[in-house]
């Protein structure tokens, strides 16, 4: 009877260590996968605030430098940026409004010659060229008969690389819209009324 009770206390032990020893190795488990979610978790957050930075890198690339001067923050350059927004918004407006404006003055002039009467404004208005800031860049809406080679030298010499030209023809003439960006975002010297003299004035040099 002894011995039988000595084996089942043995027994007992032996189950008791087995379940231990289970019981460790469910909490190593449950550590590792604790400390490799952990893990996962720390690199995505990681690679988030990269990709956070890199954004905000790109976008005070695109502001002009005097709004975000003195200004470090990334809410301060958000407010800027949406501020910018707005304000390319409304140069937007303007140029569809001058363009619109350029177009009926064609064809005002057009019906104009057609009836046999004189447009004051006519020679001024086969020569015409409007220089306005866009996003990152600046758009010229140019009406000429002239090669656009040249009009893009001048660009290219302002530090404008050109991105896309579209044409449209209104009465027999050409109206050519430049988008341009510039290249050194750093350089502040590009002044716009100084770019459209120096485009109309070539332009009044070739029409004589």
């Amino acid at each position: 009877m002894d011995m039988g009770r000595g084996r089942g206390r043995h027994h007992k032990t032996i189950f008791s260590i087995s379940n231990n020893n289970n019981n460790i190795n469910a909490e190593a488990n449950t550590t590792c996968d604790y400390n490799e979610r952990k893990i996962v978790r720390r690199d995505n957050e990681r690679q988030r605030r990269l990709q956070m930075a890199f954004l905000n890198s790109s976008l005070r690339s695109i502001l002009p430098l005097e709004m975000i001067k003195g200004k470090r923050s990334v809410s301060d350059h958000m407010h800027e940026a949406a501020n910018y927004i707005k304000y390319l918004k409304n140069k937007i407006e303007t140029l569809k409004i001058k363009r619109d404006e350029l177009k009926n003055s064609f064809d005002s002039s057009a019906q104009s010659s057609d009836s046999g009467g004189r447009s004051y404004n006519s020679g001024n208005l086969l020569n015409s060229v409007i220089v306005l800031p866009c996003l990152g860049g600046v758009e010229i809406v140019i009406s000429s008969s002239l090669v656009l080679s040249r009009v893009l030298e001048i660009l290219l010499e302002e530090g404008l690389n050109v991105v896309g030209c579209s044409s449209t023809r209104v009465n027999e003439r050409l109206i050519h819209t430049i988008q341009s960006e510039v290249v050194d975002l750093n350089n502040t010297s590009l002044d716009l009324n100084e770019l459209q003299q120096k485009l109309y004035a070539l332009l009044c040099s070739i029409s004589q």
